[in-house]
């Protein structure tokens, strides 16, 4: 998370053969030296306000010529499409059950009847369970 520019003195450090600046806050113009210029323009990556060889983004006066493109972070997985979707498929999956029971009268009645069979049901298992239970012989 290094923020600024780049010192000049780095450039005249010798025997420097490895060097990743990628993924900061850098800004300014890379220093001319024998050694920042042979790097891959990989090693300076996603530094937007930085100009100047190895990269395509030249500089005028120590600065950036053209503006710094803005890149904007996703929520990962959850990001605007996501809840879009979310909310189109909620609205459907309702209103097609409790739509469909709420306008169609049968629809209506077997889906009560079905209910109300579902509750008298475990009523009786669960009835049966405890008396086998509590009046082992």
């Amino acid at each position: 998370q290094l923020v600024g520019s780049i010192p000049s003195s780095l450039a005249q450090i010798d025997r420097l053969t490895l060097l990743d600046l990628s993924h900061n806050y850098l800004s300014g113009k890379i220093p001319i030296g024998t050694q920042l210029q042979s790097f891959d323009a990989s090693k300076y990556e996603d530094n937007t306000d930085l100009c100047g060889l190895p990269l395509e983004k030249l500089c005028i006066d120590g600065e950036p010529r053209q503006q710094p493109i803005v890149k904007f972070q996703e929520d990962g997985v959850f990001n605007h499409e996501y809840y879009i979707s979310m909310t189109i498929g909620f609205a459907i999956s309702f209103w097609g059950v409790f739509g469909s029971i709420l306008i169609l009268h049968s629809w209506r009645h077997a889906y009560f009847k079905f209910l109300n069979n579902l509750g008298d049901t475990l009523y009786v298992m669960t009835t049966v369970k405890v008396f086998r239970i509590c009046y082992k012989t």
